[in-house]
This record gives structure tokens, sequence and C-alpha cells, in this order.
């Protein structure tokens, strides 16, 4: 696994991290007082056998996708914000997972080409607008291999002070995955996990032709 962040993958920080910078510190704390299997509890069935390849994109501090490396998975951890991957690094390690500064929707991965069994986006497809859900749609398709599966998350309900979120619903991201060739295979929500007034979870997994 790489020993560092691959450099150069973003010009400039994506607008859809905006406001995770300034509360990192917190953030962290949050994010690991979860885990993966009590997150992924309805989907894990639907994960890939490993070892498969992993793509986890908005990895926060890379819970699942060390969790994911821990059962033998090749994962890539996409983070934009610097200061939520060095969390991460020191939490799980550097060589757990190969982790990389890129963001939806371009997500250009120079430096991990190829195909991936899964993608993972955990509450991160709120945060983009309708023109970025579309070209990261186009792009998530074209980086599953065929039968390869889209797990995402989509948060519901207030949005925190300084960030960027939208309305977005699992049926428009149910249909928006169709046009680019990909089949819901499961549809389901949950609560807040974090027990946070009217916050609740849509979860989909999406599935490659």
């Amino acid at each position: 696994m790489s020993d560092q962040v691959a450099a150069g993958e973003t010009a400039f920080p994506a607008s859809s991290t905006a406001g995770y910078a300034e509360v990192a510190d917190a953030l962290a704390v949050q994010y690991e007082q979860v885990t993966f299997e009590d997150v992924h509890r309805d989907v894990a069935h639907l994960i890939p056998s490993a070892p498969a390849r992993i793509l986890d994109v908005g990895a926060g501090t890379g819970r699942d996708a060390a969790a994911l490396a821990a059962r033998g998975y090749h994962c890539v951890a996409a983070e934009p914000t610097a200061e939520l991957r060095a969390h991460g690094q020191r939490i799980h390690g550097i060589r757990t997972v190969d982790w990389v500064d890129d963001a939806l929707p371009e997500l250009p991965l120079h430096q991990h080409p190829g195909r991936f069994d899964a993608v993972f986006a955990t509450a991160v497809w709120m945060h983009l607008d309708a023109e970025e859900r579309r070209a990261a749609m186009a792009r998530i398709a074209s980086l599953l291999g065929t039968g390869g599966r889209f797990f995402v998350n989509l948060r519901h309900g207030p949005v925190p002070e300084g960030r960027r979120m939208f309305d977005v619903s699992a049926a428009e991201t149910v249909l928006l995955g169709r046009t680019y060739g990909l089949t819901a295979v499961y549809q389901g929500e949950r609560v807040d996990l974090h027990g946070r007034g009217g916050v609740r979870w849509s979860e989909l997994v999406l599935e490659s032709a």
C-alpha cells in the first residue's frame, strides 16, 4: 500500500467539502463512534467477496475503508479534506489503505486507474448539486466493472451550519443511475445512528450491467 497521499489529484478544494476542515477534529471523533458494521449492516450481504477492489469516495477518517481492508479487500480511500485524511492516517495507519486527495464529480484517480468491484459514497452524494450529480454518476458508472456495485447513503434533514447540502431523494438517485446503466438492487432507510433529531438516511445499492 502507498506510504503517503497521492499528491496533485485535485487542483483546488471541492465545493462539496465546505465546512468540513473547520470541524475535522470533532468529526473524526464522531465518525469513529460508529462502526462499519453499524452503518452498512443492511447491505453487507451485497458487498462483493474478498479479495475485491473497492473505492471509498469521501472516505473521511477511512473508517469504512480500513474495515474493508482488514477483511482482505484492496481499498482506495479518496478524501479531499486534508484534515480528515490526517486523522484517518493517524487512526488507521498509512499502509492500511491507499489514500488519495480526490473528489467527485471529476474523481480522476490518476494514481489508481482501472475498474472497481464496488464504490462506496457514504454521506457524500447530497453535497453535490444536480449538475455535479449527473457528472458524478457518469464517472462512477465508468469506474465499475461488470456487476460492480455502488453503495450510496443519503442524508435527509436539517443542514448543519456552514455545510453545503441538497435535498436529494432516493428515487431521483435510482433514476439517475439507470440513465448510466446502473440498476437498483437494494433500497432502504434507517434512522440516524448518532440520534440527531430530524435526520434520517436512505441506503441504495446500484449495480452495473
